[in-house]
């Protein structure tokens, strides 16, 4: 079970209610009850409890800037002094153009900063106003496409997806950035990371970027092994998915029928 930092235990109408807003945040409180054994007033009064408690923290919709008026948005992968990344997180959302800042726990490019530009010159006006804050740019590329789906372990119906992918960022020049969950029998399960890239169940167009399990992050070293349920965020310059998938998925050679 979850616990939030209050003490606060999810249970399955929590899920449930969570996974049907992250499906769909429109989604209203008699259209979840639907899906569950208790009234609408119930799922109601839930929310209200999630939304005090911190837990839903708010409800946002996704925007196809390139067909409202063909702007452009750019991911910049940032560095700054931990100590100060909170702060200067805050003060990156104050310039205009920012629309997202995303604060890493480890790594080197520690902020991701996404902003919507109406040109080139725009984005790099945002640039010049992120360096003059003391954040360092290690990198940049306009975002072509960003999907989501909803929490998978909190879906009612139990049904696994496959392959296991719970989101993806597609950049330019071919790379992606995706967070999928391993398979109990996939190729690269068991395996350390050195292992893996030494027997080419991953390869040179794969990087893996951190590492989630039970709750906690963890900065993927050569001697990491990989373990079924681990969350691993990776970036990827294959040129299909299912090259990408292709490690983390149930390996044919261990499936059985029944």
């Amino acid at each position: 079970m979850t616990v939030g930092e209050a003490g606060y235990r999810l249970d399955d109408l929590d899920r449930c209610i969570i996974y049907n807003l992250m499906q769909e945040g429109r989604a209203t409180a008699t259209s979840i009850a639907e899906n569950t054994n208790v009234s609408g007033a119930t799922v109601r009064n839930r929310i209200e409890k999630l939304e005090d408690l911190g837990i839903i923290t708010g409800y946002r919709a996704h925007i196809d800037f390139e067909t409202a008026g063909g702007k452009l948005r750019n991911l910049y992968l940032c560095n700054v002094p931990v100590p100060e990344r909170e702060a200067l997180a805050h003060e990156a959302r104050a310039i205009q153009g920012v629309i997202n800042v995303r604060s890493l726990m480890t790594g080197r490019r520690n902020l991701h900063i996404l902003a919507v530009g109406e040109s080139t010159k725009d984005l790099q006006r945002i640039s010049r106003n992120l360096s003059k804050l003391g954040i360092e740019i290690e990198d940049e590329d306009l975002l072509e496409e960003e999907l989501f789906d909803p929490y998978e372990p909190f879906n009612p119906n139990e049904r696994q997806r496959t392959p296991a992918l719970n989101d993806f960022i597609n950049l330019t020049g071919n790379a992606k950035i995706l967070t999928v969950s391993i398979a109990d029998n996939a190729p690269v399960a068991g395996m350390s990371l050195e292992e893996a890239n030494q027997t080419e169940v991953l390869d040179e167009e794969t990087l893996i970027i951190s590492i989630e399990r039970d709750n906690e992050e963890i900065m993927p070293h050569g001697d990491t092994v990989i373990q079924p349920d681990d969350i691993v965020t990776l970036l990827s310059r294959h040129r299909t998915d299912a090259l990408a998938f292709a490690p983390f998925q149930t390996s044919p050679k261990t499936e059985t029928t029944t």
